[in-house]
Formats: structure tokens, C-alpha cells, sequence
């Protein structure tokens, strides 16, 4: 039972998303809670970014843990896509009648 609940909150947050970006904290001051990009740019909690460490690419998830937004590791790659050749499809341009 204690592993559906954790699935449960962990999909609860995938899913809201920038939902649970703010605190308030001492004082009803607000303080926003994002990851950043290697640009240092906002990503909000919940968002999935192919991250580069050490050499390695996996996919990870700007989570919270112990009140601070950090990466968690979600897959040990990255999803990729190919404009390559695909066999038997012919790369000569569609030409479309006039209607």
C-alpha cells in the first residue's frame, strides 16, 4: 500500500505541474520553486529534460526533495528521433494536384 501511495503523489505532481512551484514561506512572503537548465534557464517542477553528466544523457524530472527543487534521474536515456533514410519510402518530394 505504501508504494501506491508514493506512486499516487508522484503522478499527483507530474501532473500539476507549476501547481506546486510556490511556498510561502515565514512572513506569507511567496518563494518560487523551479530547476534550472544548463542556460539557467526556468524549468518548473513536473517538466522532463534530457540531461548530459559526467558523459552519460538520461532523462530526469525537476522534482522537490526536502524543500529544495532538485533533478531526479526517471530514465537511463534520452528519447531521440531520426530524419534518416527509412527503407522502402522514397525520398523524392510529394507533389500535390491543384484543387
Amino acid at each position: 500500500m505504501k508504494h501506491a501511495s508514493a506512486l499516487v503523489v508522484s503522478i499527483l505532481m507530474a501532473a500539476s505541474g507549476s501547481a506546486w512551484a510556490d511556498v510561502t514561506g515565514p512572513g506569507g512572503k511567496t518563494i518560487d520553486c523551479y530547476c534550472t537548465d544548463k542556460s539557467g534557464s526556468r524549468v518548473e517542477l513536473g517538466e522532463l529534460r534530457c540531461l548530459q553528466v559526467d558523459g552519460r544523457m538520461f532523462m530526469a524530472q525537476c522534482q522537490m526533495s526536502l524543500n529544495v527543487p532538485m533533478w531526479r534521474e526517471v530514465q537511463s536515456s534520452c528519447l531521440s528521433a531520426s530524419l534518416g533514410e527509412v527503407p522502402g519510402l522514397s525520398s523524392e518530394p510529394l507533389v500535390l494536384p491543384h484543387l
